[in-house]
């Protein structure tokens, strides 16, 4: 194996705004175009880049119907500023726990729900 690609999460049919808000104003993706084929399933594609323009996380917001959201199963991704990531989450209304801040070896983590209510970890070193 290479790497991990990306990771896909659900959400219901025309909650685009939703994703936005919660993936690129909240965690600080970048939205990305999908590709011309895959525009009329609706949902949103969100990437991070680091210093050099690499991609080092890439997540696919998708249309599922019917919609449940994933409330155990969850990308985690890793953060250089867990507290300014946890303040502007919760700062924009969604929910930040700390109850396992201390739980992971050698990490700080938060759980955080998007604004569909899929389960998101965000760690930092």
């Amino acid at each position: 194996m290479i790497a991990l690609h990306h990771v896909q999460v659900a959400m219901p049919a025309g909650a685009e705004d939703d994703a936005r808000r919660f993936y690129a104003e909240g965690l600080g993706l970048t939205e990305v175009d999908k590709p011309a084929a895959l525009r009329g399933r609706g949902g949103a594609w969100f990437r991070a880049y680091d210093d050099h323009g690499t991609v080092t996380a890439e997540i696919h917001v998708g249309v599922e119907d019917p919609f449940a959201p994933a409330r155990k199963a969850h990308p985690a991704l890793l953060v250089d500023d867990l507290d300014a990531v946890a303040d502007r989450l919760a700062a924009l209304g969604f929910e930040v726990d700390r109850s396992q801040e201390h739980t992971f070896p050698g990490h700080r983590r938060v759980h955080t729900f998007d604004g569909h209510g899929n389960r998101v970890e965000v760690l930092e070193p």
